[in-house]
């Protein structure tokens, strides 16, 4: 099986490389089309924390998802061409991750099982993208792109699949709560110059961009955690209707004791994890072959 990664990935090189610079261009583009859903995601629900804190009774912000935001961008002035150009950025996105689970480009992925997994969550990230992609083109030329949030239906529909379904459920929670711990972990441990080249930054701007960063890595591993837990739930007690998308998980956190400030807390990150997608579109160092 070694061999055979090493030979497909030697295979692959030279047309990687003839390839590189659009590949750049489309990872640039995915980053940016990240930055804008987190940043819409992360400023609805700063709008839902100031009103539930009394700070402004006509805020109308919603705890959604990434098919919410889009269905948020998809409302304003011009809202097809915003889709269109949406759609075009998260489906070189999905390309860059499909690119990445299948050659390993970087070499971020090391050898063994550990590696497998990583490129398999790259995998996983490249097709949930992918319909990132159909359903904001729905959602511009059809009128609607569907569902909202699929946590539960995704769920239900794996359940059936006895007497394994549970089990796969439980391990897919499992696993996203471990990615979640080591994003919140990595998230004050990283070495995000690694990365990022902002070499062209002031060092005290670039400090704060770093900053900024962590900030709004650890909070997206916080809801990822928070649904990572009621996926195990979910499984655990066979009820689909335990699973939470990514705006549940958000109404739950809001829901706990100091809820308010914790929602306040974890919607300001994501709308830095935004600006840190945004910074990677800009600035990281992307090496397609």
């Amino acid at each position: 099986m070694a061999s055979w990664s090493t030979n497909a990935t030697s295979s692959t090189q030279p047309r990687l490389r003839r390839a590189s610079p659009l590949v750049t261009k489309l990872a640039r583009a995915g980053y940016a089309a990240q930055g804008v859903l987190y940043g819409t995601i992360g400023a609805l629900a700063v709008l839902v924390a100031a009103r539930s804190a009394g700070i402004s009774d006509e805020a109308s912000g919603r705890l959604t998802s990434k098919r919410g935001a889009l269905a948020e961008i998809g409302a304003q002035p011009f809202g097809k061409v915003l889709l269109v150009l949406m759609a075009a950025g998260l489906a070189g996105y999905a390309i860059w991750r499909f690119i990445q689970a299948a050659w390993n480009p970087e070499r971020e992925a090391p050898p063994g099982a550990k590696g497998a997994a990583q490129r398999a969550g790259w995998l996983g990230v490249a097709v949930v993208h992918a319909s990132l992609v159909v359903f904001a083109l729905k959602a511009a030329f059809a009128g609607g792109g569907g569902e909202e949030d699929g946590a539960r239906p995704l769920t239900a529909r794996l359940m059936a699949w006895q007497p394994l379904g549970p089990v796969l459920v439980a391990a897919i929670g499992v696993g996203l709560f471990a990615y979640a711990a080591r994003e919140v972990w990595c998230a004050w441990t990283a070495k995000l110059d690694r990365k990022l080249d902002l070499s062209e930054l002031r060092p005290q701007t670039a400090r704060w961009v770093v900053g900024l960063s962590r900030f709004g890595i650890a909070a997206r591993g916080v809801v990822f955690s928070v649904m990572g837990i009621f996926l195990v739930a979910s499984a655990l007690t066979t009820n689909p209707r335990e699973a939470r998308g990514f705006g549940e998980a958000l109404a739950t956190l809001q829901g706990w004791t100091f809820g308010t400030v914790l929602l306040a807390a974890v919607a300001l990150g994501l709308v830095a994890y935004g600006v840190y997608d945004v910074v990677e579109a800009r600035f990281r160092r992307i090496r397609p072959a």
